[in-house]
């Protein structure tokens, strides 16, 4: 999706990196931080009740694989800190959050706890999927009219979102004590590019809410894409935007396409100077 939606970011969008990990200094906090972020993804899915096994298949989706007896001691310490709980049922033991992830809680206190790359990376998932399924959703909800242009823009919106959900995951990567604060630094003013050329034509009524209700997580104020009443409504307002949206977007594709016109014909003209530059440095 992201090759299709924004292929500039396409080998760095989800660029992870992590001194305390390269270094070999706080690995304990670190993977407990990764621990308790997939942990906060579960109980987002409405999974509250976690085992060994769940935390160690998910850990490896994300982050470099450990053993599982590693993530069995790291979650045995989350427990004596009273931060996890443990109840049994026969022989499985399952793994709960001590107390519900904060609200209105600042990113920085909050990436003291919670690694945010799961969550955000599984909504970014989430939307791709609405992307690839966009047909079927426009037959689901019964749209008649202009069905292709309105796929298009749904489409369209789904990417911006998707670009934001990368963005909003980079800015709270900014503030975690583990990662390089320079490299998604670097990563935020890409994203940012990416998203001003696919939307700066566009209401900023409806970037704000794209931005602030789709994009982000519920712990910063953003929609539970997991409850099922959620979702349809969501769905259901993004459709309304692709039809009531269709002029903006429909002009912000012509800026975009002039743009990557122009992008390309100075890409190949820099290219035939660098050849030509050659050319006459051998016939020296």
């Amino acid at each position: 999706m992201i090759q299709e939606v924004a292929p500039e970011i396409v080998d760095i969008y989800n660029i992870r990196e992590d001194e305390s990990e390269e270094q070999s200094i706080k690995t304990g906090r670190l993977h407990g931080s990764r621990i308790l972020g997939i942990m906060l993804k579960y109980y987002f899915e409405g999974k509250k009740k976690v085992t060994t096994r769940d935390v160690e298949f998910e850990y490896k989706k994300y982050f470099k694989e450990i053993a599982r007896s590693t993530i069995s001691t790291y979650l045995n310490m989350l427990k004596s800190e009273n931060t996890l709980y443990k109840e049994r049922d026969g022989r499985v033991v399952y793994y709960l959050l001590s107390e519900n992830p904060p609200e209105d809680i600042s990113s920085f206190w909050f990436t003291r706890l919670f690694c945010i790359d799961p969550i955000y990376f599984e909504r970014a998932i989430y939307f791709a999927s609405l992307y690839s399924i966009a047909d079927k959703i426009i037959q689901e909800y019964e749209i008649k009219e202009e069905k292709d242009k309105i796929i298009f823009n749904f489409k369209y919106l789904v990417g911006i979102i998707t670009l934001y959900i990368l963005k909003n995951r980079a800015i709270k990567c900014l503030t975690c004590q583990f990662g390089k604060q320079d490299r998604y630094q670097d990563l935020i003013e890409i994203l940012d590019l990416a998203i001003k050329d696919r939307a700066d034509v566009l209401s900023d009524d409806l970037l704000i809410k794209l931005s602030n209700n789709f994009s982000e997580i519920p712990t910063f104020g953003g929609v539970n894409i997991k409850e099922e009443e959620n979702e349809k409504s969501m769905i259901t307002t993004l459709l309304e935007f692709a039809s009531m949206y269709k002029k903006d977007i429909e002009f912000q594709t012509m800026v975009l396409g002039r743009r990557s016109d122009i992008k390309r014909l100075q890409e190949l003209e820099l290219k035939n100077e660098t050849l030509n530059s050659n050319e006459e440095k051998a016939l020296e």
